[in-house]
């Protein structure tokens, strides 16, 4: 499937704002992809020496990486080496005509860099300031270095992700960059443009991946100061009860039943036709393991295809556990149009579209590295002999 040439109207949510994007990797770039997809013009400002790090990560499709081409699509690319006086004064000649300055450098770089977000604040009093970091841009561990896992162990999220008595495990995916992270960065930069269209000033947004992370938790941290302990995989949503649990089949796969809901768990052991487990999903302690031994038994006995023909018409909250491979050819996304390809990388579209069934497309390929550099210095009023200058000094690529 390709991308379609139209545009549906969430692609133009933030038409005409401009991004400055200094960010790399995932967390600063997942959140300006965010905001590309609702038509915001993202300019990439990357180093001459090699740029965005993910670019080169394997699996590579004609030479870029899969990752990269994944988060970057929709962009523009230019290579400007900040370390240099010219490529600042080239930085700030962009915010003059610029929306948002999307940042995800350790706190305290960007000063030193001759960039102070307060300084710049005052220079351009409508301009957005976006600070993604690990542990925020202020108190003790602000200069600490870290990755997703030091994030979500640092907010109690890695601990509770793990079976009763059993060591936590590591999320499959990147749950403090993307969710903690990206998810709140766009999300305030979206709720700072629409305060400033109405006030006239931006604002300097500190989004810390940690407290991001800490944040998906308010439930379990409001449960637990009012008693309840949250032991990790005991809790009501956390595998504690056999309502609400993962049970493997005869062929070594999973269903995922959620039947929390009395009306769902009467309908599942109905369609199970176990009536004796009737009324004792919300069992705990050695009652509920009981359930959930008998109900282990009942999904050991037929392979995961069969469960998905048995209940798969049931209102009873549960559904086959997808390997990544089977969310790729799931009737459910494909009706949806959710994949698209684009130059060979396989891409899901933002789920930010208007309810009216269409697909969004118009979507361009990941930037080359520094490809719109001569593009962008040109716009700004910028020579070809001044330009000459700038690639021979190094400024960019």
């Amino acid at each position: 499937m390709s991308a379609t040439s139209h545009t549906d109207a969430a692609a133009m949510f933030l038409k005409g704002v401009k991004v400055l994007d200094l960010s790399r990797l995932l967390p600063g770039p997942f959140a300006s992809l965010l905001l590309a997809d609702m038509g915001a013009d993202v300019l990439k400002v990357e180093d001459p020496q090699g740029g965005d790090y993910a670019r080169y990560y394997p699996p590579l499709v004609d030479g870029v990486g899969a990752l990269y081409a994944s988060v970057n699509r929709s962009k523009r690319s230019m290579t400007l080496d900040l370390k240099r006086a010219e490529g600042r004064e080239v930085l700030e000649r962009l915010l003059e005509d610029c929306d948002v300055l999307l940042e995800s450098f350790r706190p305290g770089v960007m000063a030193r860099l001759g960039l102070d977000p307060e300084r710049l604040r005052k220079r351009f009093p409508g301009l957005v300031i976006c600070s993604i970091s690990g542990f925020g841009q202020s108190g003790p561990a602000r200069e600490r270095a870290g990755h997703d896992l030091n994030f979500v162990a640092r907010a109690g999220l890695l601990a509770q992700n793990a079976r009763a008595g059993e060591a936590p495990v590591v999320p499959g995916y990147q749950v403090a960059d993307l969710a903690g992270g990206a998810l709140y960065a766009a999300l305030g930069m979206c709720g700072a443009l629409f305060a400033r269209s109405r006030t006239g000033e931006g604002a300097w947004l500190d989004i810390s991946m940690s407290e991001g992370a800490l944040s998906l938790m308010a439930p379990a941290v409001a449960m637990r100061a009012a008693g309840d302990p949250m032991a990790p995989g005991e809790g009501m949503l956390s595998g504690g009860l056999p309502c609400y649990r993962v049970y493997e089949t005869a062929d070594g796969r999973y269903m995922a039943v959620a039947a929390l809901e009395p009306k769902f768990w009467e309908a599942l052991v109905g369609a199970l036709e176990q009536p004796e487990l009737s009324g004792r999903g919300m069992l705990s302690g050695e009652d509920g393991e009981e359930v959930a031994s008998a109900l282990a038994s009942i999904f050991r006995s037929q392979p995961q295809a069969h469960w998905e023909r048995v209940l798969g018409e049931v209102d009873c909250c549960v559904e086959p556990v997808r390997e990544l491979a089977d969310v790729i050819d799931d009737a459910m996304y494909k009706a949806r149009n959710t994949f698209f390809e684009l130059q060979g990388v396989r891409q899901v579209h933002s789920p930010i579209r208007v309810a009216d069934g269409r697909d969004a497309g118009g979507h361009r390929p990941a930037p080359q590295h520094g490809e719109h550099t001569e593009e962008v210095l040109s716009a700004l009023g910028y020579e070809r002999t001044a330009i000459a200058a700038l690639r021979q000094q190094g400024v960019i690529a």
